[in-house]
């Protein structure tokens, strides 16, 4: 049962994201921890790899077919400002944790965080057209937003979803297309270093290898599915469909909240 739960709510979630061009794991991470098939730390785990693979497969597959748009200028500072910040992340959430007598709790924080974000970003979504987008250049400034980018993923164990892409928008003037690819490389470092971090330092949590392999591969397939839906609606049907899976994402970590801290 555990295993169909995890498999169905993957690739619902990476084909959903994938549609509004968000990614899956912003998705995967509230929902499973709604349904609270194990614990939050395992559920965060598996949403990383998850994440890690979908990015992976991404990259490859632009770089593969000649259409990758990474900006060489500053997406190597954000790369490496992400990994230092996966890192610092990964060890947050560690702290967290260990503030409470149950360690789950600390997926009340996490989805408290994540509801501040996901507002936040939609905010910035609506009014997007009125506020001026600016051409950061200064190397140490892209890498510290970087590393806060990484940061903030690598804590709520999601990647980026959108984030990445509306900060790369308002700080860098990356178009959403540009912006969404050169967001999957930042993903990928971040929480590749978060995960392993994680492996080498506290080990792996208690999983069963089955739902790992499996997540991954209805990952890849479910965002597979979703690029196709992606390329038959046009801009407007894409952007509907962002603002109300914001709305839903909110809904949920609410009932997180609820769930975790009362």
């Amino acid at each position: 049962m555990i295993c169909l739960v995890c498999y169905c709510v993957t690739f619902f979630a990476c084909a959903l994201g994938t549609v509004c061009g968000m990614g899956g794991g912003i998705l995967i991470k509230p929902v499973l921890d709604a349904f609270g098939v194990m614990p939050v730390s395992a559920i965060t785990f598996l949403s990383g790899c998850t994440v890690i693979a979908m990015s992976c497969w991404s990259v490859g597959r632009a770089l593969a077919k000649g259409d990758s748009e990474l900006e060489m200028k500053t997406t190597p500072l954000l790369a490496a400002g992400a990994a230092l910040g996966g890192l610092a992340g990964r060890e947050l959430f560690s702290r967290v944790a260990e503030l409470f007598p149950d360690r789950d709790a600390a997926g009340g924080v996490q989805a408290c965080l994540l509801l501040a974000a996901t507002f936040a970003t939609l905010l910035y979504t609506l009014n997007k057209d009125r506020v001026r987008s600016r051409q950061v250049r200064a190397p140490g400034v892209a890498a510290a937003i970087g590393v806060a980018l990484g940061m903030l993923g690598a804590f709520l164990g999601i990647g980026g979803g959108p984030f990445n892409v509306a900060v790369l928008y308002c700080f860098f003037s990356m178009p959403a297309k540009k912006a969404a690819q050169n967001s999957l490389l930042i993903v990928l470092l971040s929480q590749l270093a978060s995960t392993l971090k994680t492996v080498l330092a506290d080990g792996a949590p208690a999983l069963d290898p089955a739902i790992l392999a499996g997540m991954v591969v209805l990952g890849i397939l479910g965002s597979e599915a979703g690029r196709r839906v992606n390329r038959r609606i046009d801009n407007a049907q894409a952007a509907r469909c962002l603002e109300a899976v914001m709305v839903l994402i909110m809904a949920i970590n609410v009932y997180n909240i609820w769930k975790f801290m009362y």
